[in-house]
């Protein structure tokens, strides 16, 4: 009996897979469709996934046989046993029965292919991955107890785990992925593999362990994943920063230590990919700015330390400039909301609008889920100010354009008020235009004008040569300013 999930893929492939058996061959659909046809319904994959699928036919023959189908065919991976088409709306991935063996000191397989499924499952990387479904008739192929070890909550590996890790060692990072994702207890043999051979991840390109990293961190709960990888000592080779927060006692959030409350709050946001990856850095500053003094232990400054750490560990795992701004900025201003502690005046909410720019909502998520304590009473405290808050900017979005704060004036209308060319000159005044507008709200071009061009008669003034009075500067923009604690008033 077909499951009724699964019906309407098979609907789909079956046509595919008729031309494979009357050219003579056997084709297999594999991969995480045949894992979540047994899987709880609360871990099912995507359903519209890409469809990975194994035959003993060469590479040649696949080739053909898709094209002979009208799909559009890449061959990108054709010498590694690999082709990919796209066929109604849906992308296929065509394998040859494949084992495959990594040089020790190499990131690139050397691949034989063979005639037999079995061979190919046991090269897979784990068992509840190592079942396949013959087609059309729909057999399910089992040789190394996937089902079993799905239904007991499981994680093995087909062969050893030694060989399997020795082939490629990105499993060993799949693996906390896979504890995570579908609720399985890594196998003792799996996770004493994982400990002695977090050195070999040396050879996997850093490009391959952020895609990994990724997917972890988007899964409903990545908690358990991320213990694994702390235990197992993998986590200390590619993202040292997160096993050293284990030594620092956090008396603050009353945590065993900050490593508990940093997973914590990973689990508590929603599995968006960057969110997350805020949320895993935003205490990495801890150790380095940990001191002792009168009133017990302090970390100052750690968002600022914290932010400049994780760009350096995000650049070195080759993520994108965009998504280390993104990552860097929430880690920089995940304290910012403790600095207004005597209320939201518009001038404190105009300026942590400008500072989390188009990140507020993420910021404001991850300062909510910052908040770990037990006490119930200093959490409801916490969450009834970010109450506040939030209906603040709804209330001064009602009034200006807060999402958009800019001067009052444009660079033109202050060159030609002063009378002035483009010059250092006139992003002095823009920022002083600016800090204005932050402090009292829109001014209108009359008052910017009269307040813009008395600023300018007292720079002057100032100037060496000329008699009279102090100098007068303009605030300075930007983030430096706003990292001091700021009190409304």
């Amino acid at each position: 009996m077909i499951p009724e999930r699964l019906r309407p893929v098979l609907d789909e492939v079956s046509p595919l897979a008729c031309r494979f058996t009357e050219a003579g061959f056997r084709i297999y659909l594999v991969g995480g469709v045949v894992r979540d046809l047994f899987a709880r319904p609360d871990r099912l994959g995507d359903p519209d996934v890409d469809l990975d699928m194994t035959t003993d036919a060469g590479p040649d023959e696949v080739e053909r046989l898709l094209r002979g189908s009208g799909a559009k065919v890449w061959l990108q991976g054709k010498r590694f046993g690999t082709v990919a088409a796209r066929l109604g709306g849906r992308t296929y991935e065509i394998t040859t029965h494949r084992a495959e063996v990594y040089r020790p000191d190499s990131r690139k397989p050397v691949v034989r292919f063979s005639d037999r499924v079995e061979e190919d499952l046991s090269r897979r990387d784990f068992t509840v991955n190592a079942m396949a479904l013959e087609l059309p008739g729909v057999r399910l192929v089992d040789p190394f107890g996937g089902l079993e070890d799905l239904s007991a909550g499981r994680l093995r590996t087909p062969l050893s785990p030694e060989l399997s890790f020795e082939e490629d060692p990105l499993r060993m990072i799949r693996a906390a992925r896979f504890v995570a994702r579908f609720g399985l207890k890594p196998d003792p043999a799996l996770s004493k593999a994982m400990t002695a051979m977090a050195d070999r991840l040396q050879i996997v390109s850093a490009e391959r362990i952020r895609d990994e990293l990724d997917k972890l961190m988007v899964v409903p709960d990545p908690s358990a994943g991320l213990w694994l990888l702390v235990k197992t000592g993998m986590a200390g080779r590619f993202l040292p920063e997160l096993p050293a927060l284990a030594l620092e006692q956090d008396p603050v959030h009353r945590h065993k230590d900050v490593l508990a409350h940093t997973i914590a709050v990973v689990a508590k946001t929603r599995p968006d990919r960057l969110l997350r990856l805020a949320a895993l850095f935003h205490d990495i500053g801890k150790p380095t700015t940990r001191s002792v003094g009168p009133e017990g232990v302090s970390f100052h400054h750690h968002d600022v330390v914290g932010a400049r750490m994780t760009r350096e560990r995000m650049r070195r795992l080759r993520y994108s400039q965009e998504d280390v701004e993104v990552v860097a900025g929430l880690v920089e201003l995940h304290l910012r909301f403790h600095t207004y502690r005597l209320g939201w005046s518009d001038r404190a909410v105009r300026r942590y609008v400008r500072d989390a720019g188009s990140q507020l909502d993420r910021l404001n998520e991850l300062t909510r889920c910052d908040c770990t304590t037990r006490n119930e009473s200093k959490a409801r405290a916490l969450s009834r100010r970010m109450d506040q808050l939030e209906q603040r900017i709804v209330e001064l979005r009602a009034k200006e354009e807060l999402d958009s704060i800019r001067p009052d004036l444009d660079g033109t209308e202050v060159m030609r008020l002063l009378g002035v060319p483009p010059g250092p000159v006139v992003g002095e005044a823009l920022s002083f235009l600016l800090e204005l507008r932050l402090d009292e709200g829109p001014l209108g071009t009359e008052r910017a004008s009269e307040t813009l061009s008395s600023w300018w008669r007292q720079r002057r003034a100032a100037e060496p040569g000329s008699p009279g009075e102090t100098e007068v500067r303009p605030p300075s923009s930007g983030r430096a300013r706003s990292k001091s604690v700021e009190s409304s008033k």
